[in-house]
């Protein structure tokens, strides 16, 4: 198309190197009557001042694109002369995406989203999509409790998970882990392995990165079924068969606060009602009630998240530092989490507070976010925060340490004393159980598999 002459709207995707890259590869990568002229970055730390790889832009961007900071949002809209800012990441209180919306619109730019019909890839395979209300709720441990039924049902599921590349994205554009060897070689990130490790050590094949056009088309090959495991409270990539939503009963009424989780508890064809094993009876039923009003058609199961120690004589008696998942923690407004319910479980005598032994990075952390309670969120974004991670542990005056985050921190960083894993997965509670809404799913599945081949 002759370009010469042509009004192109300027567009500004708002992202946090996930969403925002997907919503430029499906939509206007390729559509010349927009003009992209870079991303903006938030949330994440170290993830603005990079380019958008020429490789990944197609041939209407042949430099690539420029990831500014969003704290530099109203300038770049004046000196790239913005039409439209796009807003493209996830968790955001809804006061925050209005006081977003109210920068550009002061600017005298418009503010928009772009929905599931423009941005949902279609899949050859069944696709179950989970997501969340709230950073945290519990998706992976009920993406892993569903991969378990249908692998014991006979099929064969591939979990492709929601973006984080935050190195080299030409690299990362199709990333397959199916060992722990892959993820080694891969220079992950500490919050990367927290959500792929666990997947891989129940035997099942992890599909992430860039492009998930082509994750698609690569996962497709060697799945029965696409489980959708989604970053953040992002809706999906993929448009879901069957649309799982995960609400947090330690969190009642987050699930009609923050975008995009309503949109996944309004979307859902199930909503599962997590943690409700720790939760006041009053605030699962003011969720069921929310989820009645909003989205009456939808199933919902209550569940709960089983938490054990391996070693639970490392913390009885003693004083415990407690190390929590990263992101649950900080932007998903956690004040604590499964670590805290397994030292007050197993009859810790004191939860230190790590506020005096944080370094660098981390010693910002607790004065960002003040609605931390007396834990350590385990941060590793970056090789300079791993080590501020393993310095503040080992600095604390402890006996010893709980580690919640979903991984075992103990085969990157070197712990200095006596130190046990947390583990948390989903338990069934009340019929009806997700496993029977799964075993329904795969039924429904070899039906139409069988019908296709009598077809």
């Amino acid at each position: 198309m002759d370009l010469a002459g042509f009004k192109r709207e300027r567009i500004l995707i708002l992202g946090a190197a996930g969403r925002d890259f997907h919503n430029f590869n499906v939509f206007f990568r390729s559509r010349p009557q927009y003009e992209v002229v870079g991303f903006t970055a938030a949330q994440i730390p170290q993830i603005a001042w990079r380019i958008y790889p020429p490789e990944l832009c197609g041939s209407l961007y042949p430099s690539g694109l420029p990831i500014w900071p969003e704290e530099t949002l109203e300038d770049i809209i004046v000196n790239c002369r913005v039409d439209r800012c796009i807003l493209s990441y996830s968790d955001l209180h809804h006061q925050d995406v209005m006081d977003l919306a109210e920068r550009v619109l002061a600017i005298g730019a418009d503010f928009g989203f772009l929905g599931g019909r423009h941005t949902m890839l279609k899949s050859k395979k069944k696709v179950i999509a989970v997501c969340a209300v709230r950073t945290g709720a519990g998706k992976s441990q009920v993406v892993r409790y569903i991969a378990d039924v249908i692998r014991k049902a006979g099929f064969k599921a591939v979990v492709v998970r929601h973006p984080m590349p935050y190195g080299n994205l030409v690299d990362e554009a199709v990333q397959r882990f199916s060992s722990r060897a892959d993820l080694d070689g891969a220079n992950l990130t500490i919050e990367e392995r927290e959500e792929y490790e666990r997947h891989i050590s129940k035997g099942t094949v992890v599909y992430a990165g860039v492009d998930y056009q082509a994750i698609l088309d690569r996962a497709e090959e060697e799945a029965d079924v696409i489980v959708w495991d989604g970053g953040n409270n992002d809706t999906p990539f993929y448009k879901p068969d069957l649309w799982i939503t995960v609400a947090d009963a330690l969190r009642p009424g987050h699930e009609i606060l923050y975008y995009p989780g309503e949109t996944n508890f309004r979307a859902a064809d199930l909503i599962v009602i997590n943690k409700a094993n720790s939760a006041a009876e009053e605030d699962i039923i003011a969720i069921e009630a929310n989820a009645a009003r909003l989205n009456p058609k939808a199933s919902v199961v209550v569940a709960g998240s089983e938490v054990r120690a391996e070693d639970p004589e490392i913390i009885r008696h003693k004083r415990v530092l407690v190390i929590e998942d990263g992101p649950t923690i900080t932007h998903g407004e956690m004040a604590y989490g499964a670590g805290e319910v397994a030292a007050r479980m197993n009859e810790a005598s004191e939860i230190i507070d790590p506020r005096p032994y944080a370094v660098g990075s981390l010693k910002e952390l607790f004065s960002k976010f003040r609605h931390i309670g007396r834990v350590l969120p385990a941060m590793g974004y970056y090789p300079e925060q791993i080590r501020e991670l393993e310095e503040t542990i080992n600095r604390a005056d402890c006996d010893s340490v709980v580690i919640a985050s979903p991984i075992d921190l103990r085969r990157l960083i070197k712990i200095d004393k006596p130190s046990t894993y947390v583990l948390y997965d989903l338990l069934d509670m009340d019929r009806p159980f997700l496993r029977e809404k799964i075993e329904e799913f795969v039924s429904r599945m070899r039906a139409d598999a069988e019908h296709s081949r009598e077809g």
